[in-house]
């Protein structure tokens, strides 16, 4: 039931950290990656050599997703490279951290670009082929800023946070065509930002979690799998927290 087999799938900021995780794991699933990345070109193919050294297909595609012709361009890539598109995972993202009072347009403004207008503008172009197959899954990774809030990421946390209403919206539209839309919610994540963290700080935090540990990216690359895969089927609309019960 977890098999993806024959499934081709996108995943967007897949050059490091939880996108990486995903890419790699989708692909020991069964299918082949479309590994989609902004900056770091070097990092996306190391990622594009795991998933060839697990016997699948995988391709290169840079794109800033935030725009929209790019992110048409993208989908319409994935499809000419590798065949189709059953699965789209919109994990690109970035961060401006600061409080509220110091924040700047521009920081508030470029956030939201990728995060949330970047799910839109994929989504919209993924949504149309989808339709036309009956079928297909897209996966948004929020995070547990978009369901708490956190201090210093107002910007953020609005743009996690619109993740949800957005992927709830294109579940209802959606489904009627046999397309799921899903959300994962990952807590702290042991990735190359929160390795930097101070350990007063990452102290502090672990205090917060129930289960005393941060998350590693295969935690949340697996439950993306299920969620991607046939198991999942009668799920969604759904946001998966995976935190370590940070949310409750």
């Amino acid at each position: 039931m977890l098999t993806l087999e024959g499934k081709t799938a996108l995943v967007t900021g897949a050059s490091r950290g939880i996108g990486r995780a995903i890419a790699v794991e989708l692909a020991r699933q069964g299918a082949d990656i479309a590994v989609n990345y902004a900056h770091n070109a070097e990092a996306a193919l190391q990622v594009v050599a795991e998933i060839e050294a697990v016997g699948r297909r995988a391709v290169v595609l840079p794109a800033d997703v935030g725009d929209f012709a790019q992110a048409a361009t993208l989908v319409e890539a994935t499809v000419n490279a590798l065949g189709r598109l059953d699965i789209l995972v919109n994990n690109a993202g970035i961060i401006r951290d600061t409080l509220l009072l110091r924040m700047q347009e521009a920081d508030w403004d470029e956030v939201l670009r990728v995060n949330l207008k970047g799910a839109f503008n994929t989504g919209k172009a993924a949504a149309r082929l989808m339709a036309r197959q009956r079928a297909g899954r897209i996966i948004n990774i929020s995070s547990v800023s978009g369901l708490m809030g956190q201090v210093g990421q107002a910007n953020y946390s609005a743009s996690k946070a619109g993740l949800i209403g957005l992927t709830k919206s294109m579940a209802r539209e959606l489904a009627g065509r046999g397309i799921t839309v899903n959300v994962v919610a990952p807590g702290f994540v042991t990735t190359d930002m929160t390795e930097t963290l101070p350990e007063k700080l990452r102290e502090q935090l672990l205090m917060l979690i129930p289960l005393g540990r941060f998350g590693a990216v295969e935690d949340v690359a697996r439950v993306v799998a299920f969620l991607a895969s046939d198991a999942a089927a009668y799920i969604t609309g759904a946001v998966l927290p995976v935190d370590g019960g940070l949310s409750m």
